[in-house]
């Protein structure tokens, strides 16, 4: 069997996810919970920590470009990408752990030192995260040249950055609180990210050693990187879906702030109650040693009538996102065929056009259905999760059309610039929910509460959020690359491939 049609094994798809796990024990933290550290327990102003979250990620996606052009280039006995994984492993552990290190009031430090530690720590990190994380999406790529073959490869890696997930949602918190235990809130973070730091250098340790880069070009890259984006501009598929990573991951930096803001604002608190209570999740007020799930958080202490103040919303929200996340993780592994089957446009077309209006039926409910919420919950996640293995895997069908164009692979650059793209969208999204919530609803952080801000939360969680599917929708339906396309480029390519020797 020649490398571009090779079968990978299960070692090797679920050591090529170990990497994207360890990924997301960093990216989750950043996203779950860097702002609450850096302004509660950092102790920098809410100015300063939203400088420190703002500029490091501008940086990262001006970097990802550059990365592509180093990692395009890099020629060793390893390959291109893989090494990559080795060379950053340690420096990203170390620097995960220095960035959620508070430096001791006795070395004597100002407000000015303390930004600029923070600053030069979490750049760093960012930089550390392009310089593993660019790499290694593209070596998915260059595994095999099967097609179906890399969509089950993004199936295994979804389904491990769904446990990550998992594991750093749920823990990372009440870990600081257990090492904060006759300490500080600052030591608890600084331990639990050493715990995350290790278990991250183990991931990518079996990362390496589990794959292989197989998929070699014709022509050795010999063109500028100038040359390269050149080149891109004249590839229709990489605008498509440049188009569509903005509006995707806008999406998810959307939803995350406004569905915070539906389940603690929007929701009634009282049908929320009722709904934990069916679960056995709640207690009267006194109640002591209720067992792990108290410890977790995750029971309601209090009745109906003494609610206003409790961690109600959090448990609900929680709820919601669990079995959101595991629906999730059920979907992608059951459709792992499905692209070879219908094409990965079409899964793609079909999951994003239900997404939308999975979002737009949920501004249909009242702020009391709360058993309809969890049910579009785990319809939202039905339809959404087969989309995502199929979407990563068509990044590489796009490095596959350059060199079909062209004659020449630059893998590494495709991949740059969709990390560009992702990291932008992530930030238009974060910024677009707070522009949107002050011009068009006059929401005034101080009175959450207010009629018209509750409004804009149930307008943005669902009509907003449909809205950001629709243009994914619209990207992906631009873009040429269906399944017969595909299927004659990897046979085309192949053949190439065969004649040149290089299988």
């Amino acid at each position: 069997m020649s490398d571009t049609e090779h079968k990978l094994t299960f070692v090797e798809k679920a050591g090529y996810s170990a990497g994207d796990a360890a990924a997301n024990f960093v990216f989750m933290s950043m996203v779950l919970f860097q702002s609450a550290f850096y302004a509660n327990d950092y102790g920098l102003s809410a100015e300063a920590a939203a400088a420190m979250l703002l500029w490091p990620r501008l940086w990262d996606a001006v970097f990802d470009p550059i990365m592509g052009v180093l990692a395009d280039r890099t020629k060793t006995r390893w390959g291109k990408f893989r090494p990559w994984v080795l060379w950053t492993a340690a420096p990203w552990s170390i620097v995960m752990i220095l960035a959620y290190t508070t430096p001791d009031k006795s070395w004597g430090w100002g407000a000015g030192m303390m930004i600029a530690y923070a600053g030069i720590t979490n750049t760093l990190l960012m930089t550390l995260y392009s310089m593993n994380n660019m790499p290694y999406s593209a070596l998915g790529g260059v595994m095999t040249g099967d097609l179906n073959e890399r969509t089950k490869l993004n199936s295994y890696r979804f389904v491990a950055v769904n446990i990550a997930q998992f594991i750093v949602g749920g823990l990372t918190l009440p870990l600081v609180a257990k090492f904060a235990e006759g300490s500080t809130r600052q030591h608890g973070w600084q331990m639990v990210m050493t715990i995350w730091a290790v278990v991250c250098f183990g991931l990518f340790m079996v990362t390496f050693f589990t794959t292989k880069e197989r998929i070699k070009p014709v022509n050795e890259v010999k063109s500028s990187p100038k040359q390269d984006f050149a080149d891109l501009l004249k590839n229709s598929p990489w605008i498509a879906l440049v188009a569509y990573t903005i509006f995707h991951f806008g999406v998810l930096a959307y939803r995350g702030g406004a569905h915070y803001n539906y389940y603690h604002h929007f929701v009634d608190k009282a049908a929320m109650f009722d709904f934990v209570e069916k679960l056995g999740l709640t207690t009267p007020e006194m109640a002591k040693n209720a067992g792990v799930l108290d410890f977790l958080g995750y029971i309601v202490h209090g009745t109906r009538d003494t609610i206003a103040n409790s961690n109600v919303a959090d448990v609900f929200n929680s709820i919601v996102n669990m079995t959101g996340t595991a629906t999730t993780i059920i979907c992608i592994i059951l459709s792992a065929g499905f692209s070879k089957k219908f094409g990965k446009k079409n899964i793609a077309l079909t999951g994003f056009s239900l997404a939308a209006l999975n979002a737009f039926a949920m501004y249909l409910l009242p702020p009391t259905a709360c058993t309809g919420m969890v049910i579009l919950a785990v319809t939202g996640s039905m339809v959404y999760a087969p989309t995502i293995a199929v979407m990563w895997a068509m990044y590489a069908d796009v490095a596959d059309y350059s060199e079909w164009q062209t004659g020449r692979r630059f893998t590494g650059m495709v991949f740059a610039t969709i990390g560009f793209a992702l990291k932008s969208g992530l930030a238009i999204g974060g910024a677009l929910f707070l522009w949107l919530m002050a011009k068009a609803f006059h929401y005034d952080t101080k009175l959450q509460d207010a009629p018209n801000a509750i409004a804009g939360y149930q307008f943005s969680s669902s009509i907003v959020v449909g809205l950001f599917f629709v243009g994914c929708v619209a990207s992906v339906a631009f873009c040429k690359l269906n399944k017969d396309l595909t299927l004659q480029m990897s046979a085309d390519l192949a053949e190439r491939r065969r004649k040149a020797g290089t299988n």
